[in-house]
């Protein structure tokens, strides 16, 4: 984990087993989301990447039947990265496959490389999702699109990735980290009670009918944060 003033990068840092996800690295992430859910707003954002040429393969099937250190170990951590109060950006390259896809997906922003691959896989092994792909994926891509995904196991390329929602943004792999560099210092510029309020309401309202979701905005809204007179004195001049 990296702390870079308001921006936080983790990194899945097994290039040598193309990031596939084992009971040690769920374990360093867990730890990680910790310190950062004890930062509190001192982050603004938090950057999710890997080392090497591949995002992550998915689960170690090698480790298939080792016992977790409690019930639904996985799905919780992604839990928990999908609630963290700070805007999550998702840097992916080379493949992303089921577990990883499932790790993405609990990102706000999704920024595939050119040479990314998304896959669920999960019908090859024959298992079934239980860290969110059944729910997260149709929510992103639409419930159609995700039944092909989940039901063929077949690639969707970057450049289709950006064109169906999956990502927000697909772009050269050179040009990835910078692209999320952009995007975190663009957050990380906005005001922190704008920014956690706000994906406390996206994330409320997301299965609400319009009519409840607006009610919902109006009675659950965070309203203007202690900062508001400090920014606007300082973008309009005091008066």
């Amino acid at each position: 984990m990296k702390f870079d003033g308001p921006i936080v990068t983790l990194t899945l840092n097994r290039p040598d087993k193309r990031n596939a996800l084992n009971l040690a690295l769920w374990g360093e992430l867990d730890e990680h989301l910790h310190s950062i859910e004890a930062a509190g707003d001192t982050v603004a954002v938090v950057i999710l990447r890997s080392a090497g040429e591949v995002f992550c393969a998915g689960n170690d099937l090698k480790e298939r039947g080792a016992k977790a250190p409690s019930r639904n170990y996985q799905a919780k951590i992604i839990m928990r990265l999908a609630n963290l109060p700070q805007a999550v950006i998702v840097a992916v390259q080379g493949g992303c496959f089921t577990g990883g896809l499932e790790l993405a997906l609990a990102g706000d922003i999704i920024i595939a490389a050119e040479s990314t691959t998304f896959a669920d896989t999960h019908g090859k092994f024959a298992l079934v999702p239980a860290w969110g792909m059944s729910q997260r994926l149709p929510r992103r891509v639409g419930q159609w699109k995700a039944r092909e995904m989940s039901l063929t196991g077949l690639p969707v390329t970057g450049p289709e990735a950006a064109r169906i929602g999956l990502a927000n943004h697909c772009v050269p792999d050179d040009q990835l980290d910078s692209k999320c560099r952009e995007l975190a210092e663009a957050i990380a510029g906005q005001s922190r009670h704008s920014v956690f309020a706000y994906k406390k309401l996206y994330t409320e309202q997301t299965d609400l009918p319009l009519a409840a979701g607006l009610a919902h905005e109006v009675f659950a809204s965070a309203g203007a944060g202690p900062d508001f007179a400090e920014l606007a004195a300082g973008k309009f001049g005091k008066t």
